[in-house]
């Protein structure tokens, strides 16, 4: 099967493609009727489904503002990134010199990220941690599932099989908030009944959003935990959440094979997004209107553009990818049933690197390797860590132009390995451990213990200022002045 496949292109009728229902104001639609140039050329493959009746409902809404382009919306969002830099950098700035330089400077690192050439040299400077320097915070009675890091690094928050979400301090590992799992049947106040399987938070760090196994997505206040809305519409169990990041668009991933977009701001569901052909195990995204999705069963990695209405298709050799984590715009790294663990460029149909058998075989089971039960990469960075059930959390370096992936160390840690999250600085990484497996009970490993640990990665500032500067420019050299970006090239 060809990478990119055409899109199937509206007739002279009128009728909508299938594929996508969007859902504004209480109205299902079909395509947008604001210019959007969906399905050109052979490059990309259009999300395909129909409604239960199996018809296709198309209704063309008057609202002037869904007559808004896609080049019209890029550049009304630009407009608004520019003004708030440029507030955020009067606030700092003692003059106008040093305003402009700032603002330059922002826009040259916004650029270089959106291209995915922002890349932060660190995994070579990472040491061994004592062990001892390891902490373990103990509140789940069940295994951990999913966890997240608010953006200042100061919390961390954890999700379960028992079905409770729990905020942890950072600094001194003691509770701050604790969500209850429900027991079936008690309405009495908000949470989860069943096993909390994900969760996300947006990267201001003003909502917590947590999927579980009934379908349910519930949505907090990061701060205070209080329960603010619920979101319903998925038909299983909800295995991937993840904000766009600088936003409040959230997306969500189901084993109902189906990716759905919600407006949060308004507490609105938004579209559904078909494709894969099995249960989606996981979901990310970063600050571009788009998504990534591992399939599962049907080994395929799909990168949702959201804008376009298409999907890019990525297929794995004959195993079922069970997580995804992106690097940055350009770079994601995936883990599997058959214990490899891939790169990808997201321009590319093949994996670039892919590494066999990371975590080893199980004993006593000739030629049964260890799932990859969990990968994570410090953004825009070389530093990607993977968990598994051997005992062990390893790390490693990514090469040059991602070329290859090499081990650096690994880190005793007993029982499944279900979560694992970078600090946004790399000074810690946080893993969420349990006695089974996030979606089974497959195996057991009775002497672990169900908790987060806090790993502190030590590690050695270059000596001088010129050793980072060469390795960021070796990234950047041919990126335009950034004084010169106008806003155009600042979207695409």
């Amino acid at each position: 099967m060809s990478f990119f496949i055409k899109g199937k292109k509206r007739g002279r009728g009128g009728s909508a493609p299938r594929g996508r229902k969007r859902k504004i104001g209480g109205t299902v639609f079909g395509k947008p009727q604001n210019g959007r140039n969906v399905g050109q050329g052979n490059e990309e493959v259009s999300s395909e489904s129909e409604n239960e009746g199996g018809q296709v409902q198309t209704k063309v809404s008057e609202e002037p503002e869904l007559q808004e382009t896609a080049q019209e919306k890029r550049l009304r969002l630009t407009k608004l990134y520019l003004e708030q830099l440029r507030k955020e950098e009067e606030e700092k700035a003692e003059n106008d010199d040093v305003h402009k330089d700032a603002v330059a400077d922002r826009l040259q690192e916004h650029l270089m990220e959106q291209r995915g050439c922002l890349k932060r040299l660190v995994a070579k400077e990472i040491h061994q941690p004592d062990p001892s320097s390891l902490r373990l915070l103990r509140g789940h009675k069940l295994a951990v599932t999913c966890l997240v890091i608010t953006p200042a690094d100061t919390h961390i928050i954890s999700g379960s099989k028992d079905g409770a979400i729990v905020k942890w301090n950072v600094q001194s590992g003691k509770k701050v908030c604790t969500i209850a799992g429900l027991k079936k049947g008690d309405m009495t106040r908000a949470g989860h009944h069943t096993q909390v399987l994900c969760m996300a938070i947006s990267s201001d760090g003003k909502y917590l959003v947590s999927g579980d196994k009934a379908h349910l997505i519930q949505l907090w206040d990061a701060e205070t935990c209080r329960h603010l809305h619920m979101f319903k519409g998925h038909k299983d169990a909800i295995s991937g959440l993840s904000f766009r990041k600088g936003t409040h668009q959230l997306y969500s991933a189901s084993h109902d094979r189906s990716v759905k977009v919600w407006n949060v701001n308004e507490m609105a569901y938004v579209e559904t997004l078909f494709g894969h052909q099995d249960a989606i195990t996981g979901l990310d995204s970063l600050s571009r209107e788009r998504c990534v999705t591992s399939g599962g069963r049907d080994g395929t990695l799909r990168v949702w553009k959201i804008l376009e209405e298409s999907q890019l298709v990525f297929q794995a050799p004959r195993v079922s990818i069970d997580c995804v984590q992106l690097i940055n715009e350009m770079y994601m790294v995936s883990g599997d049933d058959d214990g490899s663990l891939m790169l990808w460029n997201v321009q590319k149909k093949k994996p670039l690197v892919t590494v066999p058998h990371v975590h080893g075989s199980i004993k006593g089971e000739a030629g049964q390797m260890r799932w990859v039960t969990s990968v994570a990469a410090l953004l825009n960075s070389d530093l990607i860590a993977s968990g598994s059930y051997d005992g062990f959390l390893r790390l490693w370096k990514c090469g040059d132009f991602f070329k290859s992936l090499v081990p650096i160390l690994e880190i005793e840690l007993a029982g499944f390995i279900n979560a694992l999250k970078f600090s946004s600085d790399g000074k810690f990484l946080v893993a969420g451990v349990g006695q089974e497996h996030r979606l089974g009970r497959w195996w057991r490993h009775k002497d672990a213990k169900n908790g987060v640990f806090i790993i502190p990665l030590p590690r050695e500032l270059p000596q001088t200022r010129a050793d980072g500067d060469e390795a960021r420019e070796s990234d950047s050299h041919n990126l335009p002045n950034a004084s010169r970006l106008d806003e155009d090239a600042l979207v695409k």
